[in-house]
Order: structure tokens, then sequence, then C-alpha cells
């Protein structure tokens, strides 16, 4: 066992020393390298000799140099609420299924509809207005659904209630917007399906 841990002691001490000398600007002092590597640090046990040593030190410095990026610190977090006491339970929300199995089945019947509505104009031969303006709404519909989810599950309304706020009224206002694009776009212009097929036949 003894011998298994010498060898993993001897390197490790050996990178740390060397990726000390790699982040500091001053050079290492000639007595101790001369001690890091004489042959009083290599013990009768170890496995290592001292020209094994100067082949870790080049391979340590060149470690030490590829990880001398610079430092990058995780931002502090952010508020913290607590409601109540550390011994009271954790509130649980009242059950609506408008917020839990009739949101999840809205969501996963608006992304099923995308497929057949994205292949049946091309498939079909003919640009229906109609058919036009339901695939329109549907991807707008799914794309404020996934934004969404992405704002409730980023931002809770307990620790950053305003921004929260904020980044809600912008994806309304975004929403609204490209909807008006769109109906400008289907009522005035080609549409979507035609203006697809043109750009793909260009």
């Amino acid at each position: 066992m003894a011998s298994l841990i010498r060898p993993t002691l001897l390197r490790k001490q050996c990178l740390t020393v060397a990726a000390r000398r790699a982040f500091t600007k001053q050079a290492m002092p000639k007595s101790m390298a001369s001690n890091i590597y004489s042959q009083s640090t290599v013990t009768q046990s170890s496995p290592f000799g001292l020209s094994t040593l100067r082949i870790i030190q080049p391979t340590a410095l060149r470690v030490a140099g590829f990880h001398a990026s610079s430092r990058r610190l995780i931002l502090p977090a952010g508020p913290q609420v607590i409601d109540g006491t550390a011994n009271d339970p954790a509130p649980v929300p009242e059950p609506s299924p408008t917020h839990g199995s009739y949101h999840w089945a809205f969501e996963r019947l608006i992304s099923a509809a995308l497929i057949p509505l994205t292949i049946a104009p091309f498939a079909a031969g003919t640009l229906n207005p109609i058919t036009d303006a339901i695939l329109c709404a549907t991807i707008l519909i799914h794309s404020h659904i996934g934004f969404q989810a992405l704002i409730i599950d980023y931002l809770p309304n307990k620790r950053v209630p305003k921004t929260r706020a904020l980044f809600w009224w912008g994806l309304r206002a975004a929403t609204l917007t490209v909807g008006l694009g769109l109906y400008e776009f289907e009522t005035n212009d080609v549409g979507l399906t035609e203006a697809v097929k043109r750009i793909w036949t260009a």
C-alpha cells in the first residue's frame, strides 16, 4: 500500500511546485530548485529516480501553463427568500388542472400538430391560405410557450419578481409584434408557405 501512495504523493508535489512557479512572476530560487530535485528528495523506497524527476518537470510546467488562463469567477447568488422558519414544511401549491395536466397536454398537442401542418402544403401541392394561417398561428403559439417556459424556469418570481415581470411583458410584446408581422405577410404578400417554396427552389 505504501509503495502505491508514495509515487502519487511525489507526483502531486512536483505538479504543485511547478504550478506555483508558472503562476508567479518571480523566478524560483536556485536553492529551492536544487532542494526539489536533489538526491535527498528521492527516497530509497520510491521507484522514481533523479532522471525521472527531471522528465516530470517540463510536463508539469506544460500542464500548469495550459491551466494558466484568466480566472472566471462565478456570479454571486441572487436574493434569497425564506418563508417562515427552518422547521416549517415547504408550501404546497393548490392543484390546478389548467396549470398542470391541461397545460402539458396543450403543449404536446401544439408540438405534434406542427408536423402535419408543415408537411401538408408541400405534399398536397396546393397552397391554401387557411392552412398557411393555421401553420403561422401554431408556430407563434409554440414559440410563445417555449420562451414562457424559459422565463418560468430561470426567473423565479420569489427571487427576481421585477426581472421576471420585465421579461414576461417583453415576451408578450414580441409575440404580438411577430403575430402582426405574420398577419401582414399572409394578407399583403405571398405568405409563409409560398415564401419557403420560392426560397427552396431559388
